[in-house]
């Protein structure tokens, strides 16, 4: 099989960080509050505090460890239109035969990180082969040109009858598997004569060097992607048979990526049934009875297991929380809006960091909550807090605004104050009102009467948001890719927390990207530079993250006993945060003009 027909994006990989996290005693003295497991109570609001406070005194001097950015920013007037489509997009995704011309569009894109992605022509004179795969499989082709990755060890994909070798003797990241599979998927296109014929191909002379169960994941992913260009092509009855194939290969409880794929099964049999009228959307949408909102928002030690065991959300909270403190210090009185309260654990932090000053000693902080349902738990994670900053002896007030959407939001239901410092704080928030924008502009209108002094905003890191089914379905099997990967090296293979963090959490988002339409498809993650572009419309300016506020990042990140793997990175003034190389979180603060 010639090699020239292999596309050059899939070549290379950048994988976890291969030095040990360093000892950070020393740096700092602090002091240490016991974790408990449910913080109901007066002393379990304890369990969220850490090991290490925020602080101010970090100099200059001492090393981040940061990786530098990958690319260059170029200057793209119109970058918001493109990226966002428009924000605002259409009800539901084009059929597939109006999105050729558009994926051809991404394929033409050049990567702007080519030395780390493309691999060198070891045969420069000879002639090119010009066979271009499936349209529907352009944008897997084109993928690492778009989804940027962070920088961290490499580790080489390995082309058809090369040697696949692994450092350490360390299992194939579920990135690589995926990897894998797609350059099996398009060299298979190119030749099978069936729809079922690439799953005879004989893999181990492809990869040689893949262990026998490294081989039935890259045939199962590849399966799975076979499965979803059919679904785009809307030829259910043959997508169904590749799928009944996935059925027999994958398992809720097995491996990582049989996980995975077990997630993208469900959710692909669904559409299927949909599509064809096996089933309505009614009695589809029965089957998400799930609150996640409310789910968030409990201290049950199930779902805080993901917060504590993995480093993304605990990286974003202190970092977030170091930037706020900062831009409050010479402020007597401090007023946070927060736009998702969740179970309180970010303010905890906040708290400490408030009550640690000394310079300025803090006369009173208040938080508002804002919610459009589930009032009960947003007071009920109040009176954690009140219990909370009692035991600290912290002036605290705790304010609860509920509208039924957030286009009823006003300046008025905030209770301000002419002399504190107001600052606001967003947890994946903003992606999920892409589907309604005016709800998305009225809020912005009324963050930008309160004046705040700074706005901190964390966000999924992926492009998630294309009308494109087939765009967004691969684009959400990497991004989740890399959060199943972390499950399986940060929590126990059959522990309970992390079932429901796989079968709850993650399975909901994924059957919302692959199932839903229109205004019920709310997960729509987009990456910075977008809301770069959206948040300058409104006059707002990025701040830039201090040093402190990025070596809080650091330190949670090697607080962890895989924190290797966790990959910080800089985007402008922007902090990344992913998973062996795959960006998962974004943090930025903002101001406005």
């Amino acid at each position: 099989m010639d090699g020239n027909l292999i596309p050059e994006t899939l070549d290379k990989y950048c994988s976890s960080k291969g030095s040990e996290s360093r000892e950070e005693e020393g740096i700092i003295k602090h002091t240490h509050l016991h974790e408990i497991e449910d913080w109901g109570g007066s002393k379990g609001v304890h369990s969220f505090s850490s090991d290490f406070p925020l602080y101010q005194d970090y100099t200059a001097d001492e090393e981040l460890c940061l990786s530098k950015p990958q690319q260059e920013q170029e200057a793209k007037p119109f970058f918001f239109f493109e990226g966002l489509n428009d924000l605002y997009l259409d009800s539901v995704s084009p059929p597939f035969q109006s999105c050729q011309q558009e994926i051809k569009k991404l394929v033409s894109i050049k990567s702007e990180i080519t030395e780390l992605i493309e691999p060198q022509d070891e045969n420069p004179n000879e002639e090119k082969l010009n066979t271009f795969p499936p349209a529907s499989f352009a944008v897997l082709k084109n993928y690492q040109s778009r989804f940027r990755r962070l920088k961290g060890e490499k580790i080489s994909v390995p082309r058809f009858g090369t040697a696949c070798t692994k450092a350490g003797g360390r299992r194939l990241s579920i990135d690589v598997i995926i990897r894998l599979a797609g350059e099996k998927f398009i060299q298979s296109c190119s030749q099978r004569v069936d729809d079922l014929s690439l799953l005879g191909h004989p893999f181990a002379s492809s990869f040689i060097g893949l262990s026998s169960k490294e081989t039935r994941d890259v045939e199962l992913v590849e399966c799975l992607l076979a499965s979803t260009e059919k679904v785009g092509q809307q030829q259910f009855e043959h997508a169904s048979k590749l799928l009944n194939r996935c059925h027999k290969l994958c398992l809720d409880k097995g491996n990582p990526i049989q996980r995975l794929v077990h997630s993208f099964y469900e959710s692909l049999r669904e559409k299927i049934d949909l599509q064809t009228g096996r089933i309505t959307s009614k009695v589809s949408g029965k089957q998400q009875l799930f609150n996640l909102e409310e789910a968030v928002m409990s201290p049950k030690p199930n779902n805080l297991s993901f917060h504590k065991e993995v480093p993304f959300s605990q990286a974003s909270q202190y970092t977030g929380m170091q930037a706020i403190t900062e831009n409050v210090l010479e402020a007597k009185r401090v007023h946070i809006i927060d736009l998702v309260i969740m179970n309180g654990s970010h303010c905890i932090v906040l708290m400490q960091a408030l009550v640690a000053r000394l310079e300025c000693p803090l006369e009173h902080l208040k938080i508002t909550a804002i919610g459009t349902k589930s009032k009960q738990k947003i007071e009920d994670t109040g009176k954690r807090l009140m219990t909370f900053a009692q035991s600290m002896s912290l002036p605290f007030s705790f304010n609860v605004v509920m509208v039924k959407d957030f286009s009823d939001l006003s300046k008025d239901l905030f209770e301000l104050e002419a002399e504190e410092a107001v600052a606001v704080h967003s947890s994946h928030l903003f992606s999920t009102m892409i589907a309604w924008p005016n709800r998305l502009e009225c809020l912005m209108r009324v963050i930008k009467s309160v004046k705040p002094c700074i706005m901190v905003v964390t966000e999924g890191e992926a492009n998630l948001n294309s009308p494109i089914f087939v765009s967004r379905f691969i684009e959400a099997l990497f991004f989740y890719g890399a959060l199943f990967d972390s499950l399986e090296d940060c929590m126990n293979h059959d522990g309970p927390n992390r079932t429901i963090s796989e079968l709850v959490y993650f399975n909901q988002a994924i059957r919302n990207i692959v199932v839903a339409e229109g205004e019920e498809r709310t997960t729509r993650h987009v990456n910075i530079n977008v809301w770069r572009a959206f948040f300058a419309r409104f006059g707002m300016e990025e701040i830039e993250l201090s040093k402190s506020s990025l070596y809080q990042a650091k330190l949670v990140v090697n607080k962890f006993p895989r924190g290797s793997s966790c990959t910080l990175d800089m985007d402008g003034k922007c902090l990344l945060i992913g998973w062996k190389g795959t960006p998962v979180h974004s943090l930025s603060a903002w101001k406005f003009i």
